[in-house]
């Protein structure tokens, strides 16, 4: 099961979907709220989502999954882990965060000011700056400015309730209590969520371990190669 980001739309994996499907039976959910999925019902929450994505491999009777989350997707996996243990058979946490600091805190109260004052458009330019490593931009721009024209289409308001949501996340005492295997991955260079976050969950998870790519925030489109050789062996594994 491959969770994606902030954004929530399965889509935004790009080529690794086929990657993944290649070898394992892959599933690919837009977050609620996001793509095709319904809204939440109440507030937006972590566990909110959590809760609904573990029903919904109940309910096409396809557990326990490998769960693949990217940043918020990782939150959200972090929460199936410890909430709903029996439909997730191991967690890779790429990207991802246990309690936000006064670094993450600051980086989403600056790019949601921006989203509300200034649209999409300037907060998708803005939000590549976190999400992309400077060397990836150097060489690789026209695909950096490629997704910046397809993240203008977010919807403020639901951006908005989805960074509220990622802010309150907080599972940083309690992933002691995940026994599931775990592998953490990062980017060298991530910005948005920087490499000390990973060495946290690492350090927290019981038997989990931490991997290093080079590239940003976004490591499965910089390095999709590595990216996908190295959580496809550890699936394998499993």
């Amino acid at each position: 099961m491959l969770l994606a980001g902030l954004s929530g739309v399965g889509r935004g994996w790009g080529d690794q979907m086929d990657r993944f499907a290649s070898e394992f039976t892959t599933i690919v959910p837009d977050h609620p709220g996001t793509g095709a999925s319904a809204p939440p019902v109440g507030k937006w929450t972590i566990e909110g989502h959590a809760a609904a994505l573990a029903d919904m491999v109940r309910s096409i009777r396809c557990g326990p999954v490998h769960v693949v989350g990217s940043s918020t997707g990782g939150a959200i996996a972090q929460v199936m882990a410890l909430d709903h243990r029996e439909v997730v058979r191991s967690i890779v946490l790429v990207s991802s965060w246990a309690r936000a600091d006064d670094f993450f805190r600051h980086q989403f109260a600056v790019r949601k000011d921006v989203l509300l004052r200034q649209g999409s458009d300037a907060y998708a330019q803005a939000s590549a700056l976190f999400l992309f490593s400077p060397r990836y931009f150097r060489d690789h721009y026209e695909r950096v400015d490629a997704w910046c024209r397809q993240a203008s289409s977010t919807d403020p308001a639901t951006m908005s309730a989805r960074i509220d949501m990622i802010l309150a996340h907080d599972q940083l005492d309690r992933l002691g209590a995940i026994d599931v295997p775990a592998m953490v991955l990062v980017g060298s260079d991530d910005v948005c969520t920087p490499p000390y976050f990973s060495e946290e969950l690492a350090a927290a998870i019981p038997g989990a371990f931490l991997t290093v790519l080079t590239g940003g925030h976004l490591i499965y489109k910089e390095d999709p190669g590595g990216f996908h050789r190295v959580v496809a062996d550890f699936v394998h594994r499993h």
